[in-house]
């Protein structure tokens, strides 16, 4: 079999493996608030965002056109083909063990940190599109930071206008409304998530001869589609846990502030085709609400291992890229 051909067809399967694992890794922060206000029960909630994360990854392709060609010109990309399988693995890598200890931490971080990483291994800084990559990490800097002050003014308006109300009542109420704004979390993480699968993948047929412009092929979004649909269908206990529960005691009333703020900045994200960390907007969305109805009922210490974690995530992913690289580079 022709090496390149072989190798192609392990990204397309490492690439469609990180959507799936992105899948009940990150998706359980969009239905995290509405299982833990018992607005959905956990198997109906996984149901509703297992549907809304494939017609959205099914909607766009703005931000995969930016991964394929932003970050690395796949064009010049030396190495190319080992450079972004030594990526997926490390960015893999990452997602499992961070899964494993209950840990939100970003997908997007991790696989733009493993392309650099392991681009860089292979041709130095040069190799970098800086005028790209620096783009992508404004967005994944400042949308956690717009997701908080947003988290906190909605929150803030819902105080003013329903002050007045009953707030058993009002949390009941908020509690069937909880229910499609969890649907259209689910929905815009299905937008900008499911894309990078579709980028790299994108990325790795350019490199390697399969095609000639960064446009997504049918058969690439529809596959990422599925493999993020069916890895949300298997959820991710452990970061509902954490994101639903550890950050501060969540109402429905908190709950759908958080999910209308990070739905909002995600889609923004997506309609000017720029990644960001679904995780970093969900969890810093609670963090303003929960800053907003009281500051002190926060569990900053959560919020701090946390923050540890994202500022990790990328020069780890990239050093492990880095060394995934050296390896393939021995045997491929």
């Amino acid at each position: 079999m022709d090496t390149v051909f072989f190798v192609t067809v392990l990204i397309v399967i490492a690439a469609l493996a990180f959507d799936f694992i992105n899948g009940f890794h990150d998706t359980a922060n969009a239905i995290a608030t509405s299982v833990s206000t018992k607005a959905l029960k956990p198997r109906h909630a996984i149901i509703l965002a297992a549907t809304m994360n494939f017609v959205g990854a099914l909607t766009f392709t703005g931000v995969a056109k930016t991964i394929s060609k932003d970050i690395v010109d796949p064009f010049t990309l030396h190495n190319g083909q080992i450079v972004i399988l030594a990526a997926l693995i490390a960015a893999i890598f990452w997602n499992l063990l961070t899964w494993y200890y209950g840990i939100p931490s970003s997908s997007s971080h991790a696989i733009i940190g493993a392309i650099a990483g392991a681009a860089i291994a292979a041709a130095g800084f040069e190799s970098l599109n800086y005028s790209g990559f620096l783009k992508i990490l404004e967005a994944l800097i400042l949308s956690p930071i717009i997701a908080f002050v947003a988290g906190y003014i909605i929150y803030s308006i819902f105080k003013v206008v329903f002050k007045n109300n009953n707030l058993a009542k009002t949390n009941r109420n908020f509690r069937f409304f909880q229910v499609g704004t969890a649907a259209l979390q689910a929905f815009t993480h299905g937008t900008n998530d499911a894309q990078k699968a579709m980028g790299i993948i994108t990325m790795a047929m350019i490199a390697n001869g399969y095609q000639t412009s960064p446009d997504i092929q049918h058969w690439v979004q529809l596959s990422c589609a599925l493999a993020m649909g069916l890895g949300t269908s298997i959820g991710g206990w452990k970061i509902i846990k954490t994101v639903g529960g550890k950050i501060m005691k969540i109402r429905p009333v908190n709950g759908v502030a958080a999910d209308l703020t990070g739905a909002m900045v995600i889609f923004g994200a997506t309609f000017i085709h720029l990644p960001v960390s679904t995780t970093h907007v969900i969890s810093s969305s609670i963090l303003g609400v929960g800053a907003s109805h009281r500051v002190k009922g926060v569990k900053w210490g959560t919020a701090q291992r946390m923050l540890i974690t994202w500022v990790i995530t990328l020069p780890i992913s990239a050093l492990v890229a880095a060394l995934c690289y050296y390896i393939l580079n021995i045997f491929l």
